[in-house]
């Protein structure tokens, strides 16, 4: 059994994590952080021994948390709304820094949902062959950031892939609205839609699971993004 702490759990994520876990029948939740729960990281991490600890925090925190949780020998999973993938260098230099002294790993994910890692596969493929290319999100109005993580990293692999410039990114955010993302490309007499929809946040848990089940054994740390996991090195 996988021993799990959820930092965070008081959030609308965190909560569903806590409740993913607990169905898991090879996990087991024995902490939830939050300070709305009167329970802080530093004190689960004493109290629960967690071998895996899933961050649904805040930004300002999330290093911070992974720092602290690497400094006792425990995993992360960061999947925390607005931590910034883009400037993930100085993250990750204090995270190396860190690890030196501990075996644990830490897997930075933009998105949960398997759909939209592969949505982002396949545009970063399309990429290679079309002109022209723009990125459209859509959120719910209380998403911290903008534009979200996923398009950034949609946005990155594509410049990667295609060798251009990042395509444009519009970010929407309106009530009603949970997850979603379309990639439009175009080129002579065509265009090409790749889109992504999400109505639920359980969407995102089979995703999460993974990453707790894999975290463990990353060849490198930090990682970023859950292509790491479902593609590994092929």
């Amino acid at each position: 059994m996988i021993r799990v702490g959820v930092a965070g759990a008081a959030g609308r994520m965190g909560g569903t994590v806590c409740a993913a876990v607990e169905e898991a029948p090879d996990m087991e939740l024995v902490g939830r952080a939050d300070p709305r729960l009167d329970l802080t990281l530093a004190q689960m991490l004493a109290r629960c021994s967690p071998e895996v600890v899933v961050d649904f925090t805040v930004p300002d925190t999330a290093l911070g948390n992974a720092l602290e949780c690497l400094r006792a020998g425990v995993h992360v999973v960061i999947g925390t709304t607005g931590f910034d993938i883009g400037s993930l260098t100085e993250q990750a230099q204090a995270i190396a820094a860190t690890q030196g002294e501990t075996p644990a790993n830490v897997l930075v994910a933009p998105n949960f949902a398997i759909g939209a890692v592969l949505m982002m596969r396949f545009a970063a493929e399309a990429a290679k062959h079309m002109a022209k290319a723009e990125i459209v999100e859509l959120h719910h109005d209380r998403k911290l950031d903008a534009p979200s993580g996923t398009a950034a990293r949609t946005a990155r692999l594509m410049a990667d892939a295609g060798g251009g410039d990042p395509p444009p990114i519009h970010s929407v955010r309106l009530p009603g609205l949970v997850a979603n993302q379309e990639v439009i490309l175009g080129d002579v007499g065509q265009t090409l839609t790749i889109r992504h929809d999400t109505t639920g946040r359980e969407s995102f848990m089979p995703g999460v699971l993974l990453a707790i089940r894999g975290v463990r054994t990353l060849q490198s740390s930090p990682a970023v993004g859950l292509e790491q996991l479902l593609f590994g090195k092929e």
